[in-house]
């Protein structure tokens, strides 16, 4: 299993707690927690999102073993994999909202992008550059020398004593 942070709890409580969490951000698509802790969900989420995506029955069952709820389970399959099917990552967006009054812990919103009544709009899809053809070594040597300073020569003091 990859690394997590410990978020002060044994191993039982952090990933029941990581679970209920995902499963619950699925659900109302927006929660409000702390930043560690939403940094982690962040992370779950987009997984479960990308299991949606494939459709298999096998994520099916890897993402039944992790999300609590079967209308859970087929919102990621129909709702979600639909609306993120041409996104190829970053399903989720952290908000810095406060601090919490009784401990000062920073606390977020974290929600799905492109969805209704979200916090902030995203950022459209940046256009990719065209790609250049690959140039010669020839060429591109003769590129090189055409734009670099010419390469001066050192003189030392004893070459022009003599």
């Amino acid at each position: 299993m990859t690394k997590f942070r410990k978020l002060n709890r044994p191993t039982g409580h952090r990933m029941a707690m990581l679970r209920t969490m995902v499963s619950q951000l699925v659900k109302h698509e927006r929660i409000e927690t702390t930043v560690a802790k939403a940094k982690e969900i962040r992370r779950l989420a987009d997984n479960m999102v990308q299991l949606g995506k494939e459709g298999t029955l096998c994520a099916a069952r890897r993402a039944a073993g992790f999300v609590r709820g079967d209308e859970v389970i087929h919102k990621l399959f129909t709702e979600l994999a639909y609306r993120y099917k041409d996104r190829a990552g970053g399903y989720t967006r952290l908000l810095r909202t406060r601090i919490r009054v009784g401990d000062a812990a920073p606390m977020a919103y974290i929600e799905f992008i492109d969805r209704e009544n979200e916090l902030r709009q995203s950022k459209p899809a940046v256009p990719q550059l065209p790609q250049r053809a690959a140039l010669d070594p020839w060429t591109r040597s003769q590129l090189t020398r055409n734009f670099a300073p010419p390469k001066e020569e050192k003189k030392s003091d004893s070459d022009s004593d003599l």
